[in-house]
């Protein structure tokens, strides 16, 4: 199997206990489980949303901002959390490197597939921020671009909870897990795995995505080798 996968997190992963900004701890502790698969020769790419710091959809929400250039600060944000992230995996002694969809050379490099492909077959983990560059478009739709593109064998979705269910599982104690979940029943059902685009864009190019809790510790390198006991699937 393809050993190179790309892990999606959400903006408020990062945010920790506060809900806004980004907790270092928290930090560290992805780039902990992001090391254990570059330690076992798998190849990583990562895409962060920037909900910790703004939302573009709720920032032009009033009409006061315009949606566009909500949507532009959405990917600025994204940017800030995709520095930290490339900190904390230099920290953990990883060779990282940040792309951007929207040029800004004295932060990070320009997104070009043939070079983010080139730094991950060296090992290095490359992380794509700034979403696709392209307003209305979410970072799940980036995330599945990215993935497709590098030829990733898989995209994580890494979440507070351990996979997909009927329904939230936080406000209802019979939601029922869904272990394998078809692309056309999520997008029919609506279930929120990702949004209706990048579920199509997943289903266009059988790319699986994988849901699966964060915080449970080694969780990252059991999918890769194929334990999918602790999450869900749609394929």
């Amino acid at each position: 199997m393809n050993k190179r996968v790309l892990v999606k997190f959400s903006g408020e992963a990062l945010a920790g206990e506060e809900g806004y900004g980004i907790d270092t701890q928290i930090l560290d502790y992805i780039a902990e489980e992001i090391k254990e698969l570059v330690d076992n020769n798998i190849e990583v790419g990562i895409v962060i949303g920037g909900g910790n710091i703004i939302r573009g959809v709720t920032t032009a929400a009033d009409g006061v901002i315009k949606r566009t250039s909500a949507d532009y600060m959405g990917m600025l944000a994204t940017v800030v959390n995709g520095v930290a992230m490339q900190e904390a995996l230099e920290h953990k002694g990883l060779n990282a490197r940040l792309q951007t969809a929207i040029k800004m050379e004295q932060i990070a490099e320009p997104f070009i597939v043939k070079k983010a492909r080139r730094h991950l077959e060296k090992g290095r983990v490359v992380i794509f921020s700034a979403g696709t560059g392209n307003p209305y478009f979410t970072t799940d739709t980036a995330a599945t671009l990215r993935a497709t593109e590098i030829d990733a064998a898989m995209l994580i979705k890494a979440t507070k909870v351990d996979g997909v269910y009927d329904k939230d599982p936080m406000k209802y104690d019979d939601a029922v897990k869904l272990d394998t979940i078809s692309y056309d029943q999520a997008l029919e059902d609506h279930i929120k795995v990702m949004d209706d685009t990048a579920i199509a864009l997943a289903k266009d190019n059988k790319l699986p995505i994988v849901v699966a809790n964060m915080n449970e510790k080694g969780n990252l390198l059991k999918i890769v080798n194929g334990d999918f006991s602790k999450c869900s699937i749609v394929k």
